[in-house]
């Protein structure tokens, strides 16, 4: 599932490709894929065009000049690809949006959405997610504060999206794993230490996947270099059986709270 990086990722590759001009089409071919009858969906996108691309935890929020915003949670699966129709992936696709001979192809909707809402309901529709953890405002005493708060393991805590968001199954392994820390640890029984390396893990993971486009297997158009850079860099994520980067030891799946997780028993404590 996409995460926090990849989201970021997407808007930052977008924004300048989409932004300001015109959409001058619009194709919906599973109606659950949206919130609104399609005929009511396409009305209300058809014309407008994107004023920006916001993200919020896993989310991507278009704001269109309608006074409109697309949702978008692309959940398990999902994905996008910019391009010609001639280079349109050979995917299952739910929804596109056109600019004359360019497609946005929303891809893989089977679980996640492209929703529409007025630009007044946004907080209301994000108002259960938890803080962003690359935000100034998500300071060390914040981050203490949370999960002192918690009762749970470090896995489940760092997936859930109302402690903290953005975060899903890839990052909190690999944030653990730079912590030093099993995810299957306590919150509760963490030290002042330890919370203050799981702090950095957090900007530091996040940051960097940013930097080398994240995980995504499929580039967002022709030519695109950065998206899945992250991938190879995973350090214990679906790299069962294969050498610690730190000291070579094979790295384990341990499932945790019916989460599928991974780690280096001998760097992580």
């Amino acid at each position: 599932m996409p995460e926090l990086p990849e989201m970021e990722n997407y808007r930052l590759l977008l924004s300048p490709r989409i932004v300001g001009k015109p959409i001058t089409g619009v194709a919906v071919t599973r109606e659950r894929s949206v919130n609104v009858p399609v005929d009511y969906f396409e009305q209300h996108v058809l014309g407008t065009s994107v004023r920006s691309i916001k993200r919020r935890a896993k989310h991507l929020l278009f704001y269109l000049s309608s006074d409109k915003v697309l949702v978008l949670h692309l959940m398990l699966g999902g994905m996008l690809f910019f391009g010609r129709s001639e280079q349109r992936p050979e995917r299952s696709i739910q929804v596109t949006l056109s600019w004359h001979g360019m497609h946005l192809y929303f891809i893989g909707l089977r679980l996640g959405y492209l929703h529409i809402h007025e630009s007044a309901d946004i907080d209301r529709v994000m108002q259960k997610l938890g803080p962003e953890p690359l935000q100034p405002g998500f300071t060390p005493s914040m981050f203490n504060q949370l999960l002192r708060r918690q009762r749970g393991t470090l896995k489940s805590t760092l997936v859930n999206q109302r402690v903290i968001s953005g975060i899903g199954n890839c990052y909190s392994d690999e944030i653990c794993f730079a912590a030093g820390l099993l995810p299957a640890r306590r919150c509760s029984e963490l030290e002042e230490e330890e919370l203050t390396r799981l702090y950095g893990a957090i900007r530091h993971v996040l940051g960097e996947a940013i930097r080398y486009g994240g995980y995504m297997e499929m580039p967002l158009f022709v030519g695109d270099s950065l998206t899945g850079g992250y991938d190879e860099r995973c350090a214990v994520y679906d790299c069962e059986g294969e050498p610690c980067v730190r000291c070579g030891n094979p790295v384990v799946r341990r499932d945790v709270a019916s989460k599928k997780s991974f780690c280096c028993l001998n760097c992580q404590r």
